[in-house]
């Protein structure tokens, strides 16, 4: 049974920094496409970044440049430092994963979330 669990959240003030980590059991981050998304009140889900096994990156155009999404393979823990955060960077987050080593359109895996939020 594939398990995702956050850490990381809470509030910060514009302009500051955030990392959030990731934490699987029953799945190997390395092996497949993995990354974060964010779901904001009364706004869609969205993908914050993603990258494939072989290591393609994605990043909406939202938080290119202020967001890095990494990993540490020997730790199996997925990352998302955030930086200059604004305050629409508020959303909840979720580490999320596929069952795919080139990233696809859906998600299979989710964790429950973390809460980001950013005050002026």
């Amino acid at each position: 049974q594939v398990q995702l669990v956050e850490s990381g959240g809470g509030s910060v003030q514009a302009g500051g920094s955030m990392r959030l980590s990731c934490a699987a059991s029953g799945y190997t981050f390395s092996a497949y496409c993995v990354g974060w998304l964010r779901q904001a009140p009364g706004k869609e889900r969205e993908t914050v970044a993603r990258f494939s096994r072989y290591g393609n990156m994605y990043y909406a155009d939202s938080v290119k440049g202020r967001f890095t999404i990494s990993r540490d393979n020997a730790k199996n823990t997925l990352f998302l430092q955030m930086d200059s955060l604004k305050p629409e960077d508020t959303a909840m987050y979720f580490c999320a994963a596929q069952s795919y080593t080139m990233c696809r359109t859906t998600w299979d895996y989710y964790g429950q979330g973390t809460q980001v939020t950013v005050s002026t």
